[in-house]
């Protein structure tokens, strides 16, 4: 089993059980030291920032559903790199596995896909103030709010 720390799109339970149905959520947790921002390409990245922090989602990951996640976030594409980082869960760190966007340019995000990261990080009650860093990026508000996979 691998731990996998999801910070954009897979922190939504519905999307993760379809993705990857094996998939179990562990708890929420917090990479310190890095920020939150959109891609040229229109998804979630994180980039290393002193005295930044990004909340997200810590999930079980069976090799299948690793497979899986390496084929979504475009690893053999180049989209998206693996990384091991140390995340912290309640009072310990923790490694994980993070995708990191290969890309420094910050765009904007596709349609409707950050509404669909702000409602994921609501259902987890991540902290108010950083959900409404995330409904920032949205440039309209939602029509649904769960993303199709047609998004990416």
């Amino acid at each position: 089993m691998t731990r996998y720390f999801a910070y954009g799109s897979n922190m939504s339970t519905a999307l993760m059980k379809r993705r990857c149905p094996s998939a179990v959520a562990i708890d929420t947790a917090r990479l310190d030291g890095w920020r939150f921002f959109i891609m040229a390409a229109g998804f979630a990245s994180i980039a290393p920032a002193s005295g930044s922090v990004v909340h997200g989602v810590l999930w079980w990951l069976a090799p299948r559903d690793l497979a899986a996640l390496n084929a979504y976030e475009g690893v053999e594409g180049g989209l998206y790199v693996r990384r091991t980082l140390p995340v912290r869960r309640q009072d310990r760190h923790e490694p994980a596995l993070v995708y990191v966007g290969t890309s420094p340019l910050a765009g904007r995000p596709r349609p409707a896909y950050q509404w669909g990261l702000a409602a994921a990080a609501r259902q987890w009650q991540l902290p108010a103030d950083y959900v409404r860093t995330l409904e920032r990026f949205a440039p309209a508000p939602p029509s649904t709010l769960l993303l199709p996979e047609a998004v990416r």
